[in-house]
């Protein structure tokens, strides 16, 4: 079977019997509908006229055909306009005799010269580009329109006049029947991406969009962040005086305005904040950040305005390790002095005067699990640092040395884990055997237990001292808020669980009630409170859980959820086909559908969901298990409508096919599981698996539902037949074939997102990727918390693109909503949802 050439100067005449011969041996089953080969039978290489180097082309060639090697010579010939060709030699001279040597000793040449004799080669790769740029490092690629078309059958007209080009169009690739040939003639060189030390080829498919590597005309805006990080964090939510709350997720700065339903964002952190104070005036913030990979992301620390959001001062860099612990303003001269608290090894404890950028001492506190400080409010120079068996205090002195007052001695199993003053100065602090003790100073100057009580029965979590003398504790375990007067030695007022308390006004009593309360155990324990209106005793405060949620409320009243935010780490992210919903699904056991901002239902379920998809007509949403179960939920109250168990290992990709009969399942196990599906997506009968050996991330439909691609944990591009329940093995076969949707991260048409030589780490692995619905945008994730966003296709490695990093760690899913004007993005490991408006630039 051969091609048509360019300029109406093809062979026109039947091939010769021996020809199609070379396809029978065994390549036969390169086609998209039949079977598969081995991976060496069939190899991609370029052949050149020895005489006239413009004259080349790639085939594919047999390398186990029984044709013998000297007419595979004389076909390949013909191919260059050779009559008669009997040798072929590499780029060095050396001559290649057999198949065998192609496979073996000629593995890694692409490049192979042809000639009627013995010929030397004519001329090298190198010096031929210097001495004729024009026609082969700039070779044309002639669209189909720009050529005459050509007759299958007939004669070679004689002409001298015949266009030279690098690839032949598809229009001159002769396919009977959909059975690609012996030499398949390319229109685009194979692109080849090293990951992980290995090198991958994919091959490119005949038509596709022109790429472009200019940055996509729109970019990326943080519109909401869902969420809190309480589930690791301590002392981190506060009110400002415009009434906005101030809490961060991942790598972002929240402030939420509960009244217009509004929220603004300070991006000035490149990996994840750690810890934050605001200044006295309530008008500054400082928030330290970890350490990343690079020194763009050291640990350092910024002060920024809560008005404008601009960074005023940043400080730390190179003196701070591998995070900061703790940050905290100094009080009695107006916040002047600021401490960090490094996290590395030596935990080391640093005092800056931050508004000349002066280090005015630093000491190694040694101590391991320190996880907070903060400054004497009536001594500037006296700092407080607690931790896991650890309370101490530090008294700089004029030279800047520090001089250490143990409080708890070593060794020591409680961990304090908050520190609160009195108006008079004594120390307040809870621990998490669930005590409280309150330490004063002698008239030497000698530290002592003034009063110690058991609060809670296990960890307290936070406390807050409010107007008028009053002190809450928040339970950590037992999900409870105490409230104790300290004028009066610390007599309980009184105490609830959150949303489990009801007041009764005419009788002023407490009820506490049996009923268990909303989300009792889904909104987990208090990790920290604050008044809703500071310096007002009304007793309206806010809670932020251990399960990342924030709520409101008071003694008096039952608490209601502010934000809510998954407890555990989060993974399965799906969008509506038909309307800008999505949902999600983490760890933490939670299923929810949200619209943009605002969350429509959450459920909780039995399995930890890590995969998502909705049915084509979105009524029904499919949720894949860590235990490899499989949840049909209706989309419309969030109602568990089936739970199928498919395999013991976890489902981690679940996608349905367009018009929505057939789901697949990828699996930890390296199977695909097909499922029939009826009823608008809530009914399921199993098809059948087919077996596979490494783990799946991501999947992909074709178009017309006959194939599957996915991607494995190592990230190999694998092809599976859907109608014949079998592993598609050949690449070139399915290179012409259309998908449904790009959330495979590998692939000819996403290479571009691959070792780009724009990223600041050459050696990024991409964690995700979507395509947009028009086929113009690709959005892309990877494993350092970069969200970036490219044009689609993105072939180049000098594809240029928009670049945001709000996560310190992978970045675990991306979805484009309906209509292509929001992404949706998830962290993995912090929880953390945002959702971002594609804006023009």
């Amino acid at each position: 079977m051969w091609y048509a050439s360019p300029g109406n100067q093809g062979w026109g005449s039947k091939p010769a019997s021996r020809k199609p011969s070379i396809m029978e041996a065994d390549l036969g089953t390169l086609s998209t509908t039949s079977g598969s080969i081995k991976r060496s039978a069939g190899r991609v290489i370029r052949i050149i006229n020895n005489l006239d180097h413009s004259v080349q082309c790639r085939v594919l060639l047999n390398l186990r055909t029984s044709q013998p090697f000297e007419e595979v010579l004389e076909d390949l010939g013909q191919v260059l306009k050779i009559n008669g060709a009997k040798k072929m030699y590499t780029g060095t001279g050396q001559e290649v005799r057999s198949f065998s040597q192609l496979r073996n000793e000629f593995a890694d040449v692409d490049t192979f010269y042809l000639a009627t004799g013995t010929a030397l080669i004519a001329g090298s790769p190198i010096r031929r580009s210097r001495s004729r740029p024009s026609v082969v490092a700039a070779a044309p690629i002639l669209s189909t329109e720009e050529l005459p078309k050509v007759p299958l059958r007939g004669t070679r007209p004689r002409s001298k006049s015949r266009p030279r080009i690098l690839y032949a169009p598809e229009s001159e690739i002769l396919r009977p029947n959909g059975e690609y040939t012996m030499l398949d003639i390319m229109k685009e060189e194979p692109t080849k991406v090293t990951i992980r030390g290995l090198r991958r080829t994919f091959y490119p498919p005949v038509h596709h969009a022109p790429a472009e590597n200019s940055p996509p005309d729109k970019k990326l805006q943080l519109q909401w962040v869902h969420g809190y990080r309480g589930i690791d964090a301590r002392r981190n939510l506060w009110v400002l005086p415009s009434g906005e709350l101030l809490y961060y997720v991942a790598a972002v700065a929240v402030l939420f305005d509960r009244d217009e339903d509004a929220q603004r964002h300070y991006i000035g952190h490149t990996e994840d904040i750690m810890c934050m104070d605001v200044h006295p005036s309530r008008e500054l913030v400082a928030s330290g950040q970890k350490a990343g990979r690079d020194r763009k992301s050291q640990a350092h620390v910024r002060i920024w305005s809560t008005e404008s959001l601009q960074t005023l001062y940043v400080f730390g860099m190179g003196e701070l390790d591998t995070g900061v612990t703790a940050v905290a303003f100094s009080q009695l001269n107006g916040g002047s002095y600021i401490l960090a608290v490094d996290s590395g090894r030596e935990s080391i404890l640093s005092v800056w005067q931050w508004q000349w950028g002066h280090l005015l001492g630093k000491v190694a506190t040694l101590q391991e699990g320190l996880s907070g400080a903060a400054f004497h409010p009536l001594d500037d120079n006296l700092i407080i640092t607690h931790g896991r068996g650890h309370l101490a205090f530090w008294h700089r002195r004029k030279d800047g040395f520090f001089e250490r007052t143990d409080i708890v001695k070593q060794p020591s199993r409680s961990h304090v884990t908050s520190v609160q003053f009195e108006p008079d100065g004594d120390v307040i602090t809870a621990d998490s055997d669930g005590f409280i003790t309150i330490y004063s100073v002698d008239s030497d100057g000698a530290y002592f237990v003034r009063t110690e009580f058991e609060a809670h029965n296990k960890g307290i979590g936070c406390l807050i001292m409010l107007g008028e003398g009053t002190l809450l504790s928040g339970g950590e375990k037992d999900r409870k808020i105490a409230a104790w007067d300290s004028l009066q030695n610390y007599k309980k007022i009184a105490d609830t669980k959150v949303g489990s308390v009801l007041y009764n006004r005419k009788k002023h009593i407490y009820t506490l009630i049996d009923v268990m309360p909303q989300l009792p155990e889904a909104a987990g324990g208090v990790r920290t409170i604050y008044p809703q209106r500071p310096g007002r005793n009304d007793g309206n405060i806010y809670v932020g859980t251990t399960r990342n949620n924030i709520l409101e409320g008071s003694l008096q009243r039952r608490f209601t959820q502010v934000v809510f935010g998954h407890g555990r780490q989060l993974w399965g992210l799906a969008a509506h086909p038909e309307d800008e919903l999505y949902a999600t699904a983490g760890h933490d056991k939670h299923v929810a559908l949200w619209r943009k901002n605002k969350l429509i239902w959450t459920i909780q379920t039995g399995y930890e969901c890590v995969a998502l998809a909705f049915h084509p007509f979105g009524t029904a949403l499919a949720a894949g298990s860590t235990e490899g179960h499989l949840l049909v939920i209706n989309c419309d109250n969030g109602a568990v409508m089936l739970t199928l168990r498919v395999c013991g290992s976890p489902l981690n990709c679940v996608s349905f096919n367009q018009v929505g009969d057939m789901i697949a399942m990828g699996s930890q196990n390296g199977s695909i599981y097909l499922f029939r599906v009826s009823r608008d997506g809530f009914s399921y009968k199993k098809v059948n698996k087919i077996r596979g050996s490494q783990p799946l991330t991501h999947l992909d439909w074709s178009m017309d539902g006959n194939f599957v691609q996915t991607v494995t944990i190592d990230f190999d591009l694998l092809f599976w037949d859907a109608k014949s329940l079998s592993p598609e093995r050949s690449p070139i076969a399915m290179k012409d074939v259309k998908w449904l949707s790009n959330n495979c991260t590998v692939g000819f048409l996403v290479a571009g997102q691959w070792s780009n030589r724009y990223y600041s780490n050459a050696n990024t692995i991409i964690a995700t990727c979507s395509r947009s619905a028009a086929h113009d945008m690709l959005a892309s994730g990877d494993a350092d918390g970069y969200l970036r966003l490219f044009r689609y296709p993105c072939i180049s490695s000098r594809a240029e693109f928009h670049e945001s990093k709000v996560y310190s760690g992978m970045l675990a899913c991306v979805r484009f909503l309906c209509g292509d004007h929001t992404l949706i993005t998830v962290g993995g490991t912090d929880a953390s949802l945002m959702v971002w408006d594609i804006v023009e630039e």
